[in-house]
């Protein structure tokens, strides 16, 4: 197998959005994969725990026979015809274990035995996820600009506006309070990161992202990064209040709504999204209080009756004391922290856009100018 193709762990191979064939077990593929990878594994997860007890028990050789005698026959043809399913639609498609070795390696043999020849990844999934750390590494480095603001000021919006927007809310698939959790499941921190460094790969020049805690859902930002979070200047967004809850509105209902909806149907996604945002809201007891917190979730059970009879605009009634008991006053006890003389620009929401744009024209100007030879 010594002769069989290798390409380096290259992150122009995730640039390029290559199909990736991950071999390794289900298991392994669910804690943490590379971005446009398809897992189709060489051995399923209990075909792959019995390897390993057979490993520590007898040692390689043993384990690579009860491997072969585990995949062999029509478990074998069915997981070839797999692969070469996929290589049929995607011809340049690359194969990976977890470090590029024996997995990998006998699958792109089974592969050459029926005519495919494919390269595998040296290194594997461990090389990949070493160039990507160390590119999100890197993105400390660069130029940051942070946007902040109250809730419901449309940050993300902003963020996705820009050609140089680092959607951090986006990788880790949530909204990053304690409504913001995406009705599909959460990717794990190892995909978060992954997500985050495949963004990044497009970005070389000066970056902008939204004012975040460095814990967003279940995601925590890499520390290099975070760092220079704290550290880059900030622009803030204000807007009044009839404008945030109508972002709000937006935000928490509308297009909660319609992906419940499209995911999981019309009874079911409503009872889904009423027993998110009921659980949401009993979360903040601690910070509420108990009778603000039976006023706001009376009025939130009101506000769904009045939805069910085509009035959405109802939830205003517990989304605007949300904002300005809740958010609002958490969010100006931060700001007291803050230096004041790290925000370049105070201003509306068009305002704040246009100072993002500036500010990334004259970052990116003064790395060329940096660049060029003395």
């Amino acid at each position: 197998m010594s002769d069989l193709p290798l390409v380096e762990p290259a992150l122009a191979l995730l640039h390029e959005r290559r199909v990736l064939i991950d071999v390794r077990a289900p298991v392994e593929f669910v804690q943490g994969a590379m971005p446009g990878a398809v897992n189709l594994p060489l051995m399923d997860d209990e075909e792959r725990r019995a390897v390993g007890i057979e490993y520590k028990q007898r040692g390689q050789q043993a384990a690579i026979a009860l491997g072969e005698r585990l995949v062999s026959g029509g478990i074998k043809d069915a997981r070839v015809a797999a692969w070469q399913r996929l290589i049929e639609t995607h011809p340049d498609a690359v194969i990976y274990c977890f470090r590029g070795g024996l997995r990998s390696q006998i699958a792109q043999q089974w592969l050459a035995e029926v005519g495919c020849l494919r390269p595998r990844v040296r290194g594997g999934w461990k090389a990949l996820r070493q160039a990507l750390c160390a590119r999100i590494d890197a993105a400390a480095e660069q130029p940051l600009l942070v946007i902040g603001g109250l809730t419901g000021c449309a940050k993300t919006a902003l963020i996705e506006a820009l050609d140089n927007g680092l959607d951090l809310e986006g990788c880790a698939r949530h909204k990053g309070s304690a409504f913001g959790r995406h009705p599909l499941p959460a990717p794990s921190q190892i995909d978060f990161e992954h997500a985050m460094g495949q963004r990044l790969l497009s970005l070389p020049g000066p970056l902008v992202v939204e004012d975040e805690s460095r814990h967003i859902g279940a995601a925590n930002v890499p520390l290099a990064f975070w760092h220079a979070m704290q550290q880059a200047p900030r622009l803030r967004v204000e807007m009044p209040l009839d404008w945030r809850l109508r972002q709000i509105q937006k935000d928490y209902i509308d297009d909660l709504w319609a992906i419940y909806r499209q995911q999981f149907g019309d009874w079911l996604g409503w009872a889904l999204m009423r027993k998110q945002l009921a659980t949401s809201l009993s979360r903040l007891k601690k910070r509420l209080g108990g009778a603000r917190l039976s006023r706001l979730q009376r009025l939130q059970r009101l506000a769904f009756r009045e939805h069910e009879r085509g009035n959405p605009q109802a939830h205003e009634a517990w989304l605007a004391p949300l904002l300005t008991e809740y958010y609002d006053p958490m969010y100006r006890y931060q700001l007291e922290k803050r230096d004041a003389a790290k925000f370049l620009h105070v201003g509306d929401w068009e305002s704040c856009l246009a100072a993002a744009r500036e500010w990334s024209a004259e970052a990116a100007q003064k790395v060329s100018e940096s660049a060029l030879p003395a």
